[in-house]
């Protein structure tokens, strides 16, 4: 997933970032990084799947609390960042969707288990 998310920031930079404000950018981003972390997690679920709903929910939960944790040493540690603009990139009110992303990957396993084991 690292490197999804790294190639989707890449692209945004390198290509729409240049054409479209800021917060239009981080948004259009984070839709296409959805989509490609969905492709991902389906991937996994299909070939790893989890043997319960229960795994497949806590596998999520994992993944958010990865990303929680490495998107604040991306942005206090190496990017010096001040605490309160990093929390910024979670304000939905204020049109940042990248909460949306983070709710995406700790409920797909589960949705995709579910799909899966569905009849």
């Amino acid at each position: 997933m690292l490197v999804i998310a790294v190639a989707n920031g890449a692209l945004r930079q390198l290509s729409f970032a240049k054409v479209m404000s800021e917060l239009r950018a981080h948004q259009l981003s984070t839709l296409i990084g959805s989509m490609f972390m969905g492709l991902f997690i389906w991937l996994i679920v299909h070939i790893w799947p989890p043997s319960s709903g229960h795994q497949a929910l806590l596998i999520g939960l994992i993944w958010l609390g990865l990303t929680v944790a490495f998107e604040f040493f991306m942005g206090l540690v190496l990017q010096h960042r001040p605490l309160v603009q990093v929390l910024d990139q979670y304000n939905l009110f204020a049109g940042r969707v990248w909460i949306l992303l983070l709710l995406w990957i700790t409920l797909a396993p589960w949705l995709f288990f579910r799909l899966q084991n569905a009849g």
